[in-house]
Protein backbone atom coordinates (compact mmCIF):
# COMPACT_ATOMS: atom_id res chain seq x y z
CA UNK A 1 0.00 0.00 0.00
CA UNK A 2 1.58 3.33 -1.08
CA UNK A 3 1.97 5.70 1.66
CA UNK A 4 0.28 8.52 2.49
CA UNK A 5 1.89 12.00 3.63
CA UNK A 6 3.29 15.51 3.22
CA UNK A 7 6.53 14.06 1.25
CA UNK A 8 3.83 12.71 -1.25
CA UNK A 9 1.56 15.34 -2.16
CA UNK A 10 1.23 17.49 -5.34
CA UNK A 11 4.30 19.94 -5.58
CA UNK A 12 2.23 22.81 -6.05
CA UNK A 13 0.49 21.69 -2.43
CA UNK A 14 3.82 20.86 -0.91
CA UNK A 15 5.57 24.11 -1.76
CA UNK A 16 2.27 26.66 -0.33
CA UNK A 17 2.55 24.25 2.56
CA UNK A 18 6.11 24.78 3.17
CA UNK A 19 5.80 28.26 2.58
CA UNK A 20 3.30 29.02 5.15
CA UNK A 21 5.41 27.44 7.51
CA UNK A 22 8.51 29.64 6.47
CA UNK A 23 6.14 32.70 7.03
CA UNK A 24 5.09 32.06 10.17
CA UNK A 25 8.65 30.97 11.79
CA UNK A 26 9.88 33.98 10.33
CA UNK A 27 7.13 36.17 11.61
CA UNK A 28 7.87 34.57 14.86
CA UNK A 29 11.53 35.27 14.73
CA UNK A 30 11.39 38.69 13.71
CA UNK A 31 8.31 40.21 15.50
CA UNK A 32 9.53 42.72 17.96
CA UNK A 33 8.47 45.09 20.67
CA UNK A 34 8.46 48.75 20.61
CA UNK A 35 8.39 50.19 23.86
CA UNK A 36 6.75 53.75 24.65
CA UNK A 37 7.37 55.58 27.36
CA UNK A 38 8.47 59.62 28.50
CA UNK A 39 12.22 58.65 28.43
CA UNK A 40 12.07 56.40 25.16
CA UNK A 41 12.74 57.22 21.52
CA UNK A 42 9.16 56.34 20.99
CA UNK A 43 7.15 59.18 23.52
CA UNK A 44 3.69 58.86 22.38
CA UNK A 45 1.57 55.73 21.07
CA UNK A 46 1.18 57.47 17.13
CA UNK A 47 5.16 57.14 16.86
CA UNK A 48 5.05 53.75 18.53
CA UNK A 49 2.60 52.74 16.55
CA UNK A 50 4.33 54.58 13.25
CA UNK A 51 7.87 52.95 14.08
CA UNK A 52 5.80 49.17 14.09
CA UNK A 53 5.73 46.57 11.37
CA UNK A 54 3.19 44.29 11.23
CA UNK A 55 2.84 41.36 13.48
CA UNK A 56 5.00 43.79 16.31
CA UNK A 57 4.07 44.45 19.99
CA UNK A 58 3.73 48.29 21.08
CA UNK A 59 4.16 47.98 24.71
CA UNK A 60 3.14 51.64 26.60
CA UNK A 61 4.74 51.87 30.09
CA UNK A 62 2.98 53.74 33.06
CA UNK A 63 2.73 57.74 32.41
CA UNK A 64 -0.03 59.92 30.69
CA UNK A 65 -0.32 60.18 27.01
CA UNK A 66 -2.06 63.47 25.76
CA UNK A 67 -3.27 62.19 22.42
CA UNK A 68 -6.35 61.71 20.62
CA UNK A 69 -6.88 60.15 16.81
CA UNK A 70 -4.58 57.72 17.27
CA UNK A 71 -4.85 55.04 14.18
CA UNK A 72 -3.88 51.56 14.03
CA UNK A 73 -3.96 50.45 10.66
CA UNK A 74 -1.48 47.41 10.93
CA UNK A 75 -2.04 44.12 12.72
CA UNK A 76 -0.50 44.27 15.76
CA UNK A 77 -0.31 44.66 19.64
CA UNK A 78 -1.01 47.69 21.64
CA UNK A 79 -0.47 46.62 25.48
CA UNK A 80 -0.37 48.91 28.43
CA UNK A 81 2.29 48.24 31.50
CA UNK A 82 0.18 48.84 34.74
CA UNK A 83 -2.88 50.81 33.11
CA UNK A 84 -0.94 53.84 31.55
CA UNK A 85 -3.48 56.83 31.23
CA UNK A 86 -4.52 57.96 27.69
CA UNK A 87 -5.95 61.48 27.77
CA UNK A 88 -7.84 62.90 24.75
CA UNK A 89 -8.27 65.91 26.10
CA UNK A 90 -11.96 66.00 24.97
CA UNK A 91 -10.80 66.64 21.64
CA UNK A 92 -12.13 63.58 19.93
CA UNK A 93 -12.04 59.75 19.13
CA UNK A 94 -9.16 58.66 21.24
CA UNK A 95 -8.17 55.00 18.96
CA UNK A 96 -9.45 53.82 15.51
CA UNK A 97 -8.51 50.11 14.36
CA UNK A 98 -9.07 50.04 10.51
CA UNK A 99 -6.50 46.69 10.48
CA UNK A 100 -7.38 42.98 10.66
CA UNK A 101 -6.31 40.54 13.83
CA UNK A 102 -5.43 43.78 16.36
CA UNK A 103 -4.86 43.44 20.50
CA UNK A 104 -5.32 46.71 22.04
CA UNK A 105 -4.98 45.50 26.24
CA UNK A 106 -4.26 47.28 29.68
CA UNK A 107 -5.08 51.12 28.73
CA UNK A 108 -6.72 53.16 30.87
CA UNK A 109 -8.92 56.12 28.66
CA UNK A 110 -10.01 59.26 29.74
CA UNK A 111 -11.83 62.18 28.43
CA UNK A 112 -13.52 61.36 24.87
CA UNK A 113 -14.84 64.48 22.99
CA UNK A 114 -18.22 65.12 22.98
CA UNK A 115 -20.26 65.69 19.65
CA UNK A 116 -23.89 66.11 18.76
CA UNK A 117 -22.42 65.29 14.94
CA UNK A 118 -20.11 62.69 15.54
CA UNK A 119 -20.11 59.77 17.99
CA UNK A 120 -16.62 59.93 19.18
CA UNK A 121 -15.25 56.51 20.95
CA UNK A 122 -12.49 56.02 22.94
CA UNK A 123 -12.21 52.75 20.91
CA UNK A 124 -13.90 52.49 17.44
CA UNK A 125 -13.06 49.00 15.39
CA UNK A 126 -13.72 49.66 11.75
CA UNK A 127 -14.35 47.17 8.64
CA UNK A 128 -11.79 45.06 10.81
CA UNK A 129 -11.51 41.07 12.00
CA UNK A 130 -10.07 38.98 14.54
CA UNK A 131 -9.73 41.93 16.84
CA UNK A 132 -9.39 41.46 20.66
CA UNK A 133 -10.29 44.46 22.65
CA UNK A 134 -9.73 43.85 26.55
CA UNK A 135 -8.66 44.97 30.12
CA UNK A 136 -9.52 48.51 29.61
CA UNK A 137 -10.56 51.57 31.78
CA UNK A 138 -12.41 53.78 30.28
CA UNK A 139 -14.19 56.88 31.85
CA UNK A 140 -14.94 60.04 31.25
CA UNK A 141 -16.34 59.09 27.74
CA UNK A 142 -18.93 59.73 25.52
CA UNK A 143 -18.99 56.50 23.51
CA UNK A 144 -17.33 53.58 24.83
CA UNK A 145 -16.36 50.64 22.28
CA UNK A 146 -17.90 50.76 18.93
CA UNK A 147 -17.74 48.46 16.76
CA UNK A 148 -18.39 49.41 13.17
CA UNK A 149 -18.76 46.85 10.24
CA UNK A 150 -16.10 44.33 12.01
CA UNK A 151 -16.74 40.90 12.65
CA UNK A 152 -15.00 37.69 14.74
CA UNK A 153 -13.83 39.81 17.68
CA UNK A 154 -13.97 39.42 21.22
CA UNK A 155 -14.24 42.87 23.73
CA UNK A 156 -13.55 41.32 26.90
CA UNK A 157 -13.07 42.07 30.77
CA UNK A 158 -13.06 46.10 30.53
CA UNK A 159 -14.76 48.83 32.38
CA UNK A 160 -16.59 51.53 31.10
CA UNK A 161 -17.92 54.35 33.62
CA UNK A 162 -19.21 57.26 32.29
CA UNK A 163 -21.37 60.18 33.72
CA UNK A 164 -24.31 60.64 31.93
CA UNK A 165 -27.10 62.76 32.99
CA UNK A 166 -29.65 63.12 29.59
CA UNK A 167 -30.12 60.45 26.57
CA UNK A 168 -29.67 63.59 24.05
CA UNK A 169 -25.73 64.02 25.29
CA UNK A 170 -24.55 60.96 26.18
CA UNK A 171 -23.39 57.76 24.23
CA UNK A 172 -23.20 54.07 24.56
CA UNK A 173 -21.00 51.48 26.36
CA UNK A 174 -20.20 49.05 23.99
CA UNK A 175 -22.55 49.69 20.79
CA UNK A 176 -22.11 47.05 17.57
CA UNK A 177 -23.50 48.29 14.56
CA UNK A 178 -23.47 45.86 11.16
CA UNK A 179 -21.03 43.65 13.18
CA UNK A 180 -21.37 40.23 13.27
CA UNK A 181 -20.10 36.89 15.51
CA UNK A 182 -18.67 39.03 18.10
CA UNK A 183 -17.85 37.68 21.44
CA UNK A 184 -18.86 40.40 24.40
CA UNK A 185 -17.93 39.25 27.67
CA UNK A 186 -16.95 40.10 31.36
CA UNK A 187 -17.30 43.80 30.77
CA UNK A 188 -18.71 46.34 33.77
CA UNK A 189 -20.54 48.97 32.13
CA UNK A 190 -22.65 52.11 34.34
CA UNK A 191 -23.48 55.76 33.77
CA UNK A 192 -23.64 55.71 30.04
CA UNK A 193 -26.96 56.28 28.05
CA UNK A 194 -27.66 52.34 26.46
CA UNK A 195 -24.92 50.01 28.59
CA UNK A 196 -24.57 47.29 25.45
CA UNK A 197 -26.54 48.33 22.05
CA UNK A 198 -26.86 46.67 19.14
CA UNK A 199 -28.04 47.37 15.62
CA UNK A 200 -27.94 44.80 12.93
CA UNK A 201 -25.99 42.80 14.43
CA UNK A 202 -25.98 38.78 13.89
CA UNK A 203 -24.41 36.06 15.99
CA UNK A 204 -23.19 37.71 18.94
CA UNK A 205 -22.82 36.18 22.15
CA UNK A 206 -23.13 38.53 25.06
CA UNK A 207 -22.32 36.78 28.58
CA UNK A 208 -21.45 37.50 32.10
CA UNK A 209 -21.77 41.34 31.11
CA UNK A 210 -22.38 43.44 34.69
CA UNK A 211 -24.85 46.68 32.96
CA UNK A 212 -25.78 48.95 35.82
CA UNK A 213 -27.35 52.55 36.71
CA UNK A 214 -27.63 53.44 32.95
CA UNK A 215 -29.44 56.01 31.36
CA UNK A 216 -31.95 54.64 29.42
CA UNK A 217 -31.48 50.85 28.98
CA UNK A 218 -29.36 48.03 30.28
CA UNK A 219 -29.03 46.40 27.21
CA UNK A 220 -30.71 47.58 23.27
CA UNK A 221 -31.20 46.07 20.58
CA UNK A 222 -32.41 46.20 17.14
CA UNK A 223 -32.64 44.13 13.43
CA UNK A 224 -29.82 41.76 15.35
CA UNK A 225 -30.69 37.99 14.70
CA UNK A 226 -29.58 34.62 16.18
CA UNK A 227 -27.79 36.12 19.38
CA UNK A 228 -27.49 34.46 22.65
CA UNK A 229 -27.36 36.59 26.00
CA UNK A 230 -26.43 34.78 28.99
CA UNK A 231 -25.56 35.24 32.77
CA UNK A 232 -25.86 39.27 32.43
CA UNK A 233 -27.00 41.06 35.12
CA UNK A 234 -29.44 44.59 33.97
CA UNK A 235 -29.99 46.58 37.25
CA UNK A 236 -31.16 49.98 37.85
CA UNK A 237 -31.22 51.20 34.30
CA UNK A 238 -33.66 53.68 33.12
CA UNK A 239 -36.11 51.62 31.42
CA UNK A 240 -34.37 48.21 31.93
CA UNK A 241 -33.65 46.25 28.37
CA UNK A 242 -35.22 46.66 25.27
CA UNK A 243 -35.46 43.87 22.53
CA UNK A 244 -36.90 44.73 19.20
CA UNK A 245 -37.63 43.77 15.46
CA UNK A 246 -35.66 40.71 16.11
CA UNK A 247 -35.41 36.65 15.80
CA UNK A 248 -34.17 33.56 17.03
CA UNK A 249 -32.65 35.34 19.82
CA UNK A 250 -31.53 33.20 22.99
CA UNK A 251 -31.69 34.81 26.65
CA UNK A 252 -30.71 32.02 29.20
CA UNK A 253 -29.75 32.97 33.15
CA UNK A 254 -29.81 36.40 33.12
CA UNK A 255 -31.06 38.65 36.27
CA UNK A 256 -32.94 41.79 35.24
CA UNK A 257 -33.57 43.56 38.91
CA UNK A 258 -34.80 47.12 40.47
CA UNK A 259 -35.78 48.69 36.86
CA UNK A 260 -38.42 51.03 38.76
CA UNK A 261 -40.52 53.96 36.77
CA UNK A 262 -43.95 54.94 35.35
CA UNK A 263 -42.33 53.23 31.80
CA UNK A 264 -39.92 51.28 33.01
CA UNK A 265 -39.55 47.35 32.71
CA UNK A 266 -37.20 44.61 33.20
CA UNK A 267 -37.61 43.82 29.78
CA UNK A 268 -39.25 45.38 26.94
CA UNK A 269 -40.39 42.36 23.76
CA UNK A 270 -41.37 44.32 20.54
CA UNK A 271 -41.41 42.06 17.49
CA UNK A 272 -39.75 39.44 18.18
CA UNK A 273 -40.33 35.82 16.74
CA UNK A 274 -38.59 32.07 17.38
CA UNK A 275 -37.02 33.10 21.14
CA UNK A 276 -36.56 31.36 24.20
CA UNK A 277 -36.24 32.82 27.37
CA UNK A 278 -35.08 30.52 30.01
CA UNK A 279 -33.81 30.46 33.60
CA UNK A 280 -34.32 34.12 33.67
CA UNK A 281 -34.80 36.16 37.22
CA UNK A 282 -37.03 39.04 36.82
CA UNK A 283 -37.07 40.84 40.31
CA UNK A 284 -38.38 44.02 41.32
CA UNK A 285 -38.95 45.66 38.49
CA UNK A 286 -42.04 47.93 37.64
CA UNK A 287 -43.08 45.49 34.96
CA UNK A 288 -40.89 41.92 34.68
CA UNK A 289 -41.61 41.35 30.53
CA UNK A 290 -43.24 44.02 28.58
CA UNK A 291 -44.53 41.93 25.50
CA UNK A 292 -45.90 43.04 22.05
CA UNK A 293 -45.70 41.83 18.95
CA UNK A 294 -43.95 39.52 19.27
CA UNK A 295 -44.74 35.43 18.68
CA UNK A 296 -43.74 31.74 19.12
CA UNK A 297 -41.49 32.32 22.43
CA UNK A 298 -40.76 30.17 24.86
CA UNK A 299 -40.39 31.05 28.49
CA UNK A 300 -39.27 28.23 30.91
CA UNK A 301 -37.85 27.95 34.28
CA UNK A 302 -37.96 31.58 35.24
CA UNK A 303 -38.50 33.39 38.25
CA UNK A 304 -40.55 36.61 38.85
CA UNK A 305 -40.38 37.79 42.26
CA UNK A 306 -41.83 40.97 43.31
CA UNK A 307 -42.85 42.72 40.25
CA UNK A 308 -45.60 45.62 39.77
CA UNK A 309 -46.54 43.18 37.21
CA UNK A 310 -44.49 40.10 36.17
CA UNK A 311 -45.66 40.01 32.43
CA UNK A 312 -47.84 42.98 30.76
CA UNK A 313 -49.06 41.09 27.01
CA UNK A 314 -50.24 44.14 25.05
CA UNK A 315 -51.04 42.56 21.96
CA UNK A 316 -50.94 40.88 18.69
CA UNK A 317 -49.01 38.11 20.57
CA UNK A 318 -49.63 34.35 19.23
CA UNK A 319 -48.54 30.60 20.20
CA UNK A 320 -46.53 31.66 23.04
CA UNK A 321 -45.52 29.28 25.89
CA UNK A 322 -45.06 29.73 29.53
CA UNK A 323 -43.91 26.35 31.18
CA UNK A 324 -42.90 25.97 34.93
CA UNK A 325 -41.85 29.72 35.58
CA UNK A 326 -42.36 30.76 39.09
CA UNK A 327 -44.91 33.64 39.68
CA UNK A 328 -44.30 34.98 43.58
CA UNK A 329 -45.36 38.28 45.22
CA UNK A 330 -46.14 40.16 42.29
CA UNK A 331 -48.86 42.76 42.09
CA UNK A 332 -50.24 41.17 39.10
CA UNK A 333 -48.36 38.18 37.56
CA UNK A 334 -50.44 38.57 34.07
CA UNK A 335 -52.36 41.67 32.37
CA UNK A 336 -53.63 40.97 29.35
CA UNK A 337 -55.40 43.66 26.94
CA UNK A 338 -56.99 41.54 24.78
CA UNK A 339 -60.11 38.23 24.98
CA UNK A 340 -58.21 36.47 22.35
CA UNK A 341 -55.67 33.87 23.71
CA UNK A 342 -53.94 31.17 21.76
CA UNK A 343 -50.47 31.33 23.91
CA UNK A 344 -50.15 28.04 26.70
CA UNK A 345 -49.72 28.86 30.46
CA UNK A 346 -49.05 25.20 32.11
CA UNK A 347 -47.58 23.84 35.15
CA UNK A 348 -46.30 27.34 36.50
CA UNK A 349 -45.72 28.09 39.78
CA UNK A 350 -48.50 30.72 41.38
CA UNK A 351 -48.15 32.39 44.68
CA UNK A 352 -51.53 33.50 44.80
CA UNK A 353 -52.89 30.03 44.04
CA UNK A 354 -55.40 29.15 46.62
CA UNK A 355 -56.28 25.98 45.03
CA UNK A 356 -55.93 22.17 46.70
CA UNK A 357 -53.73 18.96 45.71
CA UNK A 358 -55.52 16.05 47.13
CA UNK A 359 -53.14 13.48 45.53
CA UNK A 360 -50.34 14.95 46.31
CA UNK A 361 -48.63 15.28 42.93
CA UNK A 362 -47.40 18.38 43.05
CA UNK A 363 -49.72 19.61 40.72
CA UNK A 364 -52.87 21.41 41.85
CA UNK A 365 -56.43 19.68 40.89
CA UNK A 366 -57.96 23.42 40.16
CA UNK A 367 -56.97 25.48 37.73
CA UNK A 368 -56.14 28.53 38.12
CA UNK A 369 -56.98 31.60 36.13
CA UNK A 370 -53.77 34.16 36.08
CA UNK A 371 -55.42 37.23 34.61
CA UNK A 372 -57.77 39.72 37.51
CA UNK A 373 -60.20 41.94 36.48
CA UNK A 374 -58.49 44.88 38.17
CA UNK A 375 -55.46 44.35 35.98
CA UNK A 376 -58.14 44.98 33.00
CA UNK A 377 -59.33 48.04 35.08
CA UNK A 378 -55.66 49.58 36.01
CA UNK A 379 -54.20 49.25 32.51
CA UNK A 380 -57.35 51.35 30.88
CA UNK A 381 -57.85 53.78 34.36
CA UNK A 382 -54.13 53.96 35.95
CA UNK A 383 -55.26 56.01 39.13
CA UNK A 384 -57.72 53.35 40.17
CA UNK A 385 -54.45 51.20 41.27
CA UNK A 386 -55.09 53.37 44.49
CA UNK A 387 -57.42 50.22 45.23
CA UNK A 388 -55.21 47.76 45.28
CA UNK A 389 -55.37 45.77 48.37
CA UNK A 390 -59.03 46.72 48.82
CA UNK A 391 -62.02 44.14 49.83
CA UNK A 392 -63.92 45.64 46.67
CA UNK A 393 -61.17 44.50 44.49
CA UNK A 394 -61.14 41.66 46.00
CA UNK A 395 -64.36 40.94 45.07
CA UNK A 396 -64.38 42.27 41.61
CA UNK A 397 -61.70 39.58 40.93
CA UNK A 398 -63.90 36.81 42.25
CA UNK A 399 -66.57 37.59 40.13
CA UNK A 400 -64.43 37.68 37.16
CA UNK A 401 -62.90 34.55 38.12
CA UNK A 402 -66.35 32.82 38.48
CA UNK A 403 -67.87 34.14 34.98
CA UNK A 404 -64.72 36.11 32.87
CA UNK A 405 -66.03 38.67 30.73
CA UNK A 406 -63.19 40.90 30.43
CA UNK A 407 -60.78 38.71 30.61
CA UNK A 408 -59.56 35.83 28.00
CA UNK A 409 -61.75 33.20 29.32
CA UNK A 410 -59.40 30.23 27.89
CA UNK A 411 -56.28 32.01 29.32
CA UNK A 412 -56.11 29.26 32.49
CA UNK A 413 -53.24 27.14 33.59
CA UNK A 414 -54.65 24.08 33.72
CA UNK A 415 -51.92 22.37 36.06
CA UNK A 416 -50.63 24.70 38.49
CA UNK A 417 -47.98 23.85 41.14
CA UNK A 418 -48.14 23.84 44.36
CA UNK A 419 -44.54 24.47 45.25
CA UNK A 420 -41.69 26.26 44.10
CA UNK A 421 -40.21 24.99 40.98
CA UNK A 422 -36.44 24.41 41.66
CA UNK A 423 -33.93 23.81 38.60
Amino acid sequence: MQSIGIFKLDPVIKTILHTIIFLSVWSGLWAKTITVCPDCTHKTLKQGIAAAQAGDTVLVRKGTYKEHDIVIDKPLTLVGENYPVIDGELKGEIITITSDHVTVDGLFIINVGTSYTTDYAAVRVKRSNHFVIKNLVLEKLFFGIYLEKARDGLVYHNKIIGDAVEEYNSGNGIQLWYSHNVRIEKNIVQHVRDGIYLEFSDDCSITENVSTENVRYGLHFMFSNRDIYENNTFEKNGAGVAVMFSKEIKMYNNHFRENWGSASYGMLLKEINDAEIKGNTFAENTIGINIEGSNRVVYHNNDFLNNGWAIKVRGACYTNSFTENNFMHNSFDISYNSKVNDNVFDRNYWSNYTGYDLNKDGVGDVPYRPVKLFSYVVNRTPETIILLRSLFIDILDFSEKVSPVFTPDNLVDENPMTKRILW
